[in-house]
């Protein structure tokens, strides 16, 4: 089990009102949330409803660390951004998870000590992106995770960097990273003597300026260098670089530091200093990776010959404009995809009257996901020094295009072969190496290779054997990565949003972090057998980040779906037809902004009507091949920074009454209109201000009724904030109350009864059967991982959640929809039990060497006792023929039945039905034959059939 060492139990209460900017969660605060979790799992009256993981895992998710057995490689750990810890014994064939009792599945960093079997993890993630989960400082297990023990440092959030002393097992380094949203004093440089026990700060910049990377030299732990890093992210803008990244160097294995980075060392200084990544061939040879945010020097304002530009329309005034060739300016307008309505005739004219100016044909094409690529900062850099950090050189002359862009925050890792000093690997979009100290590189990624690459092992010992760790999971090669192939045997898919259709069976959609849309049947097999024929039963219907898709009820085979800033299209699956769909504003008008999760809908009036926020919400009647705007701004109105901000997070439209539609924004806003647009109302006046709106939802049950999540992630900010209204959101209740301390993503209703509600959080799923006045939390199969989305299945009574980190989990609610905790009487009350078919091959299999098929049912009961209890089955004359001793627990219970009878029941069958016959079975095992049969328990029971 998970332990805390310095915590009471005491019941923590985590949802209020607050008015004013948010402020971070205390860590004690997070720390009685997690205990406040426990309890309520121990206690909950769903805790053993049965999730099961339905993956998806080929395409897998993002891995940060790698930490590997080096005297036998074939063993290793890996680390998964939001998806724990795994571990292989067999090269990666298969893994298993260490990580599942853990209170998180937030991971920053890995080391083992491989002599005496103990393993560091430091949770919270590094790399600083939009989905990069803090975590409750550092753990450690020393019986190869089956207990972890909490050991401090609950307030650092994201852990950069752990080195244990290889001597000394009690003696170990963690460069803390620090809160993401918000400045933090338990940052820097943190070191402890003693196994955990305490921890000394030995190293502190300042409060927004944490140790992303710690290192040591390879034959003497005295000798660290560490690099430390000012970022500061807003839900509107991320800085990612300033004066205080440098790198340090400690000649006493942590106890003190000294800045070497100066501006007279060769090593930039300055605003421009981002994420240093850092790689210690010896003590006197180091490698450092910059991430450069330094403008590039402006280029030649001179003419292009080959076109115009948008740079160029930056910089003109009215006239150079109007003296423009119209033959070049319709060459501008065609290459870069404007509408077809503007043409340089037009055009002129509207720039003429004023109603246009030349540099909204720049805007015109500049939205945030273009921003991304487009930004003239120098990008990533390496230097060398060659005696001992007094003194860095940068080893190449041109710029490493390619690599960065401008997001290196999200990198920074560099290697170097401990065999070789010239042999370095630089980590980024493509994995770059080079075999002359870095004076030129070469990509060794390939085709089955995913980009974005966040951990790389190079074995010391056999040359040309590396494991990479990258957005879409794990890549081994023993030729230095001239080839490799796949690891990705673990459903630890990062969903941002899951959707479902109505085919027989049923399928599931689900658009993922940086591994695109894909969709596969619900009940897919989620084993090997797919090598067989090389078909994977999940299809890939896009890449990108995939997000929010709809599905056509008419024909499934109408798919809406897209990637980051809403980038949106309509699918034809059949005819394999994209068509894209992202409205575009009009030349001269202030351009849309859209959410990196742009929301869309589908109208369930009509399945022509499609829903799309940006700042507004357009509208579509035909399908998305035009949109219109039905409302003005429904934000704040955004804030100056470089992050999308001012947008549309949420949109819902009551099945009640066409048109009676809300929305959320990124920036705390909740409107609705009762007349599809012509009005609108904000109704967020009483709610907590500036949150994410993470979901907005009109009842099913109820006209009047509407919910609504707001999440203050995005302000370190981790309290609960569930509200429901029954008057259209005129007044709000706080329904959030008992949850324990995590940011809230997504509630659903149930469709079948009111009562029930379904909750997810940062750090779990959770159950309310009295409209949120009180919750249950749900815990068998699935661990603490971040629930993105949620959605049921109402033909198949399906709860189907989303995660980030874990791919998709799945149960049956129908049990949870028909017995109501708050009206049940009897000490036992029974679920029907589903009539089964008898099958002549039950306890038999086609080979000798096959486990015999057995049959199986589920015996589901509510009890309201917790004890000891007898579960027998009877014959219609009520003799016995099976029996067994079960736990029950208070709230719901599963037993799951082989139909065997013993071989005393099996007389007392014979007796009763004279003309039975029972035949030998492979597995001597005699099953129930046909008949109607009683399940009972306490005198209380049910009936089974089978036919």
């Amino acid at each position: 089990m998970y332990k805390l060492k310095f915590l009471s139990l005491a019941f923590f209460v985590s949802a209020l009102f607050v008015f004013s900017q948010q402020k971070a969660t205390p860590a004690e605060w997070t720390s009685k949330a997690l205990l406040q979790k426990q309890e309520m799992a121990q206690n909950s009256l769903v805790k053993n409803v049965p999730f099961k993981n339905i993956g998806p895992s080929v395409m897998s998710g993002r891995v940060v660390d790698v930490a590997v057995n080096p005297e036998m490689p074939t063993e290793f750990y890996v680390g998964y951004a939001s998806g724990g810890v795994w571990y292989t014994t067999n090269n990666g064939i298969t893994f298993t998870s260490i990580f599942d009792n853990a209170e998180t599945q937030n991971i920053g960093d890995i080391a083992v000590d491989w002599k005496n079997r103990t393993i560091w993890v430091g949770t919270g993630e590094n790399n600083s992106s939009r989905s990069s989960y803090s975590g409750i400082g550092i753990l450690k297990s020393n019986d190869n995770g089956n207990t972890w023990t909490h050991v401090g440092l609950t307030d650092s959030h994201h852990i950069g960097r752990i080195l244990i002393h290889p001597n000394n097992p009690d003696e170990v380094v963690v460069g803390v990273t620090g809160h993401l949203y918000s400045p933090n004093d338990e940052r820097g440089i943190y070191k402890t003597t003693d196994g955990g026990e305490t921890w000394k700060q030995t190293l502190f910049v300042d409060a927004m300026s944490g140790i992303i990377d710690v290192q040591h030299a390879p034959d003497n732990f005295n000798v660290l260098f560490a690099s430390s890093w000012t970022r500061d992210r807003k839900a509107w803008n991320f800085s990612g670089s300033g004066h205080n990244s440098a790198i340090y160097k400690s000649i006493d294995g942590g106890d003190t530091w000294e800045k070497v980075s100066t501006e007279s060392s060769g090593f930039p200084a300055g605003e421009g200093v981002g994420r240093i990544g850092l790689a210690m061939f010896s003590e006197n040879i180091i490698y450092a990776l910059l991430d450069s945010q330094f403008h590039r020097p402006s280029k030649s304002n001179a003419k292009h010959n080959s076109g115009l530009t948008k740079d160029d329309f930056k910089t003109m005034d009215v006239l150079e404009f109007m003296k423009l060739e119209d033959k070049k300016l319709n060459a501008y307008l065609k290459t870069n995809g404007f509408h077809e309505k503007y043409r340089a005739s037009n055009i002129k004219q509207l720039v003429s009257s004023g109603s246009v100016k030349p540099i909204d044909l720049a805007h015109y094409l500049e939205d945030a996901n273009a921003m991304l690529f487009d930004t003239p900062v120098i990008g990533a850099e390496v230097y060398k020094s060659g005696d001992g950090g007094k003194t860095w050189q940068k080893t190449h002359d041109d710029y490493i295009d390619g690599l960065y862009y401008s997001y290196g925050y999200y990198f920074g890792e560099i290697r170097v072969d401990p065999q070789d000093e010239n042999g370095i690997y630089i980590l980024g979009v493509p994995l770059l190496k080079s075999k002359d100290g870095g004076q030129s590189f070469t990509s060794i990624s390939r085709e089955n290779v995913h980009a974005d690459h966040q951990a790389l092992w190079v074995n010391p010992k056999m040359k040309g054997h590396l494991i990479d760790g990258n957005d879409g999971g794990l890549n081994m090669s023993y030729d230095d990565g001239e080839s490799w192939v796949k690891l990705n045997a673990v459903a630890v898919g990062q969903f941002y949003a899951i959707n479902i259709d109505y085919e027989k069976p049923y399928h599931i959609y689900g658009g993922l972090q940086d591994n695109g849309v894909w969709v596969g049947a619900n009940n897919a097999k989620e084993d090997k057998s797919w090598h067989q024929s090389g078909q994977y039963p999940w299809q890939e219907l896009m890449g990108g980040d995939g997000m929010q898709i709809q599905i056509d009820s008419r024909d499934a085979n109408i798919v809406y779906t897209g990637y980051q800033f809403g980038n949106y299209y309509r699918i034809n699956r059949k005819t394999e037809e994209f068509k894209y769909i992202q409205p575009k504003h009009t030349l001269g008008e202030t351009p849309y902004r859209f959410n990196w999760q742009t929301p869309i809908l589908l109208s369930p009036h009509n399945q022509d009507i499609l829903y799309l926020g940006g700042n507004k919400l357009m509208r579509s009647m035909n399908r998305g091949d035009d949109f219109a705007a039905i409302s003005d701004d429904l934000t704040n109105g955004g804030k100056k920074g470089n992050v999308a901000y001012g947008t549309l997070t949420s949109i819902s439209e009551s099945p009640f009454q066409f048109g009676l539609i809300y929305t959320g924004s990124d920036d705390g806003v909740v409107s609705v209109t009762k007349n599809g647009g012509g009005n609108w109302t904000t109704i967020s006046k009483k709610l907590p201000k500036d949150l994410w709106v993470s979901r907005i939802v009109a009842s099913q049950h109820k006209k009047e009724r509407v919910y609504v999540t707001l999440n203050g992630y995005r302000w370190d900010d981790f309290k609960v904030y569930v509200y429901s209204s029954e008057d259209y959101g005129q007044t709000w209740k706080d329904i959030g109350v008992t949850i324990p301390a995590s940011p809230v993503n997504v509630i659903r209703e149930d469709p079948s009864n009111e009562n029930v509600l379904y909750l997810g959080t940062d750090n779990g799923a959770y159950v309310s059967f009295d409209k949120g006045n009180s919750w249950e939390g749900f815990s068998n199969g699935l661990p603490n991982v971040a629930i993105h989305d949620i959605v049921i299945q109402p033909e198949a009574k399906d709860l189907i959640l989303g995660t980030h980190g874990r791919s998709i989990y799945k149960t049956n609610i129908e049990a949870l929809q028909i017995l109501s905790p708050n009206t049940i009487e009897k000490t036992i009350t029974f679920m029907d039990v589903k009539p089964i078919r008898y099958s002549e091959r039950w306890g038999s299999s086609w080979s000798p060497w096959n486990e015999a098929f057995e049959p199986n049912i589920t015996i589901q009961f509510y009890s309201t006792m917790s004890g000891q209890k007898h579960l027998k089955i009877q014959s219609e004359s009520g003799a016995e023929l099976y029996s067994i001793t079960i736990k029950v627990e208070k709230g719901f219970n599963y037993v799951d039945y082989n139909l065997e009878l013993t071989d005393k029941g099996k007389k007392a069958l014979m007796k009763d039905e004279k003309d039975i016959q029972f035949r030998e079975t492979g597995n001597k095992k005699y099953y129930l034959p046909k008949g109607t049969y009683k399940i009972e328990i306490d005198n209380e029971n049910t009936m089974l059939k089978i036919k």
